[in-house]
């Protein structure tokens, strides 16, 4: 679990990671959570995503990442 005190103050966080939790009162007997603990995390980064219920497909997670690279390569100059 990704604590508030391992990220930069002013951070974006990209929660990409899930962790299915027993959960007897859900439709399914569990749920679906994040990999960070959100109390902390949301107080010290500028913007959060969370899970996508049900999970992400190749596609959205292909998309994130070639923006992430994108977005990196303009942040240093090297497009």
């Amino acid at each position: 679990m990704v604590r508030g005190s391992w990220i930069k103050p002013g951070a974006v966080f990209i929660n990409v990671g899930t962790t299915f939790v027993d959960d007897p009162s859900a439709p399914h007997s569990y749920r679906v959570v994040g990999d960070i603990c959100y109390e902390e995390v949301c107080k010290v980064a500028s913007a959060i995503t969370t899970p996508v219920v049900g999970g992400k497909g190749a596609m959205p997670l292909a998309m994130l990442l070639s923006n992430t690279l994108t977005s990196a390569k303009r942040n240093h100059n090297f497009m």
